[in-house]
């Protein structure tokens, strides 16, 4: 009978013994025993057997049957606590392990820049600095070797309006611009069919002449320059300029004189609402001011009227007689 309880022991200790684990870090082991205590399978079976010996010498059946169940129990529940206190422990002791070992294993590296990242940084903004102070070096040389070579009789700003021309005069004479050479010149371009903007500009022109003869003793020949050669044949311009002032010169000639004198002057002009024989011609409503030697001074615009036309005239003649 004490072999049998004794058999039924061991397979019962066997049965609760609990699986070997994974070989674990002596820091695990020395942390474990230091919590929870060291306990064995051989422990557990002494324990057991000497419960059951007790159990024999009191002489009952039971009492044995009893004594062997409870040292089955108490050696089962002994290696599950070991179990539980090696997984609780063990595995809060595994991840300090791990963390441990990964961080005496992870590389230390650098801050943010390194010397030699900084060292690279000084070179680039090094060549960077002095590549800018060379090239504004250079443009200020540029500079100023273009303002050197402008020469000191050289004019800036002057209207490129005038020029060479050949037409006819109301009188049927073929003029050119020398013929003007010596005399203050007041041109206007137009058409004899004009219905209202022609006329009140040569009656203006008209006036300012007078009123700069009366108060400056200044001679202005006026002109008047067709931009209508079909229309306006010698005859139809000569009675035209006489209607409003007997020193007018009225000057016609071909289409391609007259599309000359109007590029070199810059008047614009272009025939609009044609019916028949009858049509009108848009142009440019502007006075040139011409010097001795046939030079543009100034234009003068429609909002000019005759008092404002004549003192404009009168201070670009003084001006000029100054210079």
């Amino acid at each position: 009978m004490r072999r049998h309880a004794l058999q039924l022991v061991a397979r019962a200790v066997r049965a609760s013994a609990p699986r070997p684990h994974p070989p674990r870090h002596p820091h695990q082991v020395a942390a474990l025993r230091a919590s929870t205590g060291f306990f064995s399978t051989e422990a557990a079976a002494g324990a057991s057997a000497s419960a059951t010996a007790e159990a024999a010498q009191g002489g009952s059946k039971s009492a044995a049957a009893a004594a062997a169940s409870s040292g089955a129990a108490q050696a089962a529940s002994k290696p599950a606590a070991v179990a539980s206190g090696s997984d609780g422990g063990g595995g809060g002791g595994g991840r300090d392990g791990k963390s441990q070992q990964g961080d005496s294993g992870k590389s230390v590296r650098g801050g943010p820049v390194s010397w030699l990242s900084f060292l690279l940084l000084l070179v680039t903004g090094g060549g960077i600095i002095v590549y800018y102070d060379k090239e504004k070096k250079r443009h200020i040389e540029e500079l100023k070797n273009n303002t050197n070579s402008v020469k000191p009789a050289q004019t800036v700003g002057t209207a490129a309006i005038g020029g060479p021309f050949s037409l006819l005069n109301h009188d049927g004479k073929a003029v050119t611009e020398k013929d003007f050479l010596g005399k203050w010149t007041l041109l206007y371009f137009g058409f004899t069919h004009c219905p209202d903007i022609c006329p009140d500009e040569l009656q203006k022109m008209a006036a300012t002449i007078n009123k700069i003869k009366e108060k400056a003793k200044l001679e202005i020949v006026p002109v008047f320059i067709s931009v209508d050669p079909e229309r306006d044949t010698v005859e139809q311009v000569h009675d035209y300029v006489k209607e409003f002032h007997q020193d007018l010169i009225g000057l016609t000639g071909t289409s391609d004189e007259v599309r000359k004198v109007a590029r070199a002057y810059r008047v614009y002009y272009m025939k609009t609402e044609e019916e028949g024989s009858d049509y009108l011609v848009d142009h440019s409503i502007v006075m040139y001011l011409m010097n001795p030697k046939m030079e543009f001074v100034k234009f003068f615009g429609k909002n000019y009227d005759e008092d404002t036309l004549a003192e404009g005239i009168i201070k670009e003649v003084r001006e000029h007689k100054r210079s």
